[in-house]
Protein backbone atom coordinates (compact mmCIF):
# COMPACT_ATOMS: atom_id res chain seq x y z
CA UNK A 1 0.00 0.00 0.00
CA UNK A 2 1.62 3.83 -1.20
CA UNK A 3 1.60 5.98 1.96
CA UNK A 4 2.13 9.77 1.40
CA UNK A 5 5.32 10.26 3.20
CA UNK A 6 6.56 13.92 2.56
CA UNK A 7 5.58 17.17 0.31
CA UNK A 8 7.70 19.61 -1.53
CA UNK A 9 7.37 23.36 -2.40
CA UNK A 10 9.22 25.70 -5.13
CA UNK A 11 10.36 28.99 -4.66
CA UNK A 12 12.51 31.85 -6.41
CA UNK A 13 13.38 33.29 -3.41
CA UNK A 14 15.40 29.86 -1.85
CA UNK A 15 17.33 32.39 0.76
CA UNK A 16 14.20 33.79 2.04
CA UNK A 17 12.04 30.11 1.84
CA UNK A 18 14.55 28.28 4.11
CA UNK A 19 14.51 30.76 6.84
CA UNK A 20 10.70 31.02 6.89
CA UNK A 21 10.33 27.54 6.51
CA UNK A 22 13.34 26.83 9.34
CA UNK A 23 11.19 29.30 11.48
CA UNK A 24 7.49 27.98 10.94
CA UNK A 25 8.48 24.26 11.16
CA UNK A 26 10.51 24.47 13.99
CA UNK A 27 8.01 25.11 16.07
CA UNK A 28 6.54 21.68 15.01
CA UNK A 29 10.12 20.31 15.86
CA UNK A 30 10.60 19.82 12.08
CA UNK A 31 14.30 20.43 11.78
CA UNK A 32 16.98 20.36 8.77
CA UNK A 33 17.54 16.69 7.71
CA UNK A 34 20.01 17.92 5.06
CA UNK A 35 20.11 21.10 2.55
CA UNK A 36 19.14 20.59 -1.14
CA UNK A 37 21.44 20.87 -4.13
CA UNK A 38 19.39 23.22 -5.67
CA UNK A 39 19.88 25.40 -2.89
CA UNK A 40 16.59 24.27 -0.72
CA UNK A 41 16.44 22.22 2.28
CA UNK A 42 14.92 19.56 3.33
CA UNK A 43 13.21 19.18 7.03
CA UNK A 44 12.08 16.01 8.79
CA UNK A 45 10.82 14.57 12.05
CA UNK A 46 11.36 11.65 14.21
CA UNK A 47 14.16 10.75 11.46
CA UNK A 48 12.04 10.73 8.67
CA UNK A 49 11.29 13.52 5.91
CA UNK A 50 8.03 15.10 5.82
CA UNK A 51 8.42 18.27 3.73
CA UNK A 52 11.06 20.50 1.44
CA UNK A 53 11.62 23.57 -0.26
CA UNK A 54 13.70 23.50 -3.13
CA UNK A 55 14.33 24.93 -6.55
CA UNK A 56 12.29 23.51 -9.24
CA UNK A 57 13.99 20.42 -11.32
CA UNK A 58 13.59 21.36 -14.45
CA UNK A 59 15.02 25.19 -13.70
CA UNK A 60 12.42 26.74 -14.21
CA UNK A 61 10.36 29.31 -12.28
CA UNK A 62 8.61 27.98 -9.32
CA UNK A 63 4.91 28.75 -9.18
CA UNK A 64 2.36 27.84 -6.71
CA UNK A 65 -0.07 25.03 -7.84
CA UNK A 66 -3.71 26.13 -8.32
CA UNK A 67 -5.36 23.60 -5.89
CA UNK A 68 -2.43 22.00 -4.35
CA UNK A 69 -2.03 22.87 -0.89
CA UNK A 70 0.13 21.08 2.29
CA UNK A 71 -0.85 20.66 5.37
CA UNK A 72 0.09 19.91 8.51
CA UNK A 73 -1.18 18.29 11.70
CA UNK A 74 -0.88 19.92 14.79
CA UNK A 75 -1.06 18.88 18.16
CA UNK A 76 -3.48 21.65 19.96
CA UNK A 77 -5.61 24.15 18.41
CA UNK A 78 -2.94 26.75 20.01
CA UNK A 79 -0.64 25.13 18.13
CA UNK A 80 -2.61 25.94 14.82
CA UNK A 81 -3.09 29.17 15.58
CA UNK A 82 0.51 29.95 16.53
CA UNK A 83 1.76 28.22 13.13
CA UNK A 84 -1.12 31.07 11.57
CA UNK A 85 0.45 33.59 13.84
CA UNK A 86 4.07 32.70 12.81
CA UNK A 87 3.23 32.69 9.05
CA UNK A 88 1.81 35.75 8.89
CA UNK A 89 4.63 37.80 11.00
CA UNK A 90 7.00 36.24 8.27
CA UNK A 91 5.64 37.75 5.59
CA UNK A 92 3.16 35.31 4.34
CA UNK A 93 -0.72 35.74 4.05
CA UNK A 94 -4.13 34.74 5.49
CA UNK A 95 -6.27 32.86 3.29
CA UNK A 96 -8.47 31.94 6.46
CA UNK A 97 -7.92 32.36 9.70
CA UNK A 98 -8.08 29.77 12.29
CA UNK A 99 -11.28 28.19 12.95
CA UNK A 100 -13.82 25.48 13.38
CA UNK A 101 -14.29 24.04 9.77
CA UNK A 102 -16.57 20.94 10.98
CA UNK A 103 -17.49 19.55 14.24
CA UNK A 104 -13.79 18.71 15.46
CA UNK A 105 -11.73 19.68 12.28
CA UNK A 106 -9.83 23.12 13.61
CA UNK A 107 -7.62 24.83 10.59
CA UNK A 108 -6.16 27.55 9.16
CA UNK A 109 -4.97 28.41 5.50
CA UNK A 110 -2.11 30.93 4.97
CA UNK A 111 0.46 31.10 1.99
CA UNK A 112 4.01 31.08 2.26
CA UNK A 113 6.36 33.80 0.16
CA UNK A 114 5.90 32.24 -3.23
CA UNK A 115 2.41 32.11 -3.03
CA UNK A 116 2.43 28.15 -1.84
CA UNK A 117 -0.79 27.27 0.28
CA UNK A 118 -0.24 25.63 3.33
CA UNK A 119 -2.84 24.16 5.97
CA UNK A 120 -2.33 23.87 9.62
CA UNK A 121 -5.03 21.24 11.41
CA UNK A 122 -5.92 19.76 14.45
CA UNK A 123 -8.62 16.73 14.73
CA UNK A 124 -10.04 16.98 18.04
Amino acid sequence: MAVLQYATVGSNQLDKAVAFYDDVLGMSGMTKMFDHPSGGRIYGKDGAITFGVLGPFDGKAATAGNGAMCAFQCDSREEVDAFHAKVLALGGSDEGAPGLRGASWYAAYMRDLDGNKLCAFNIG
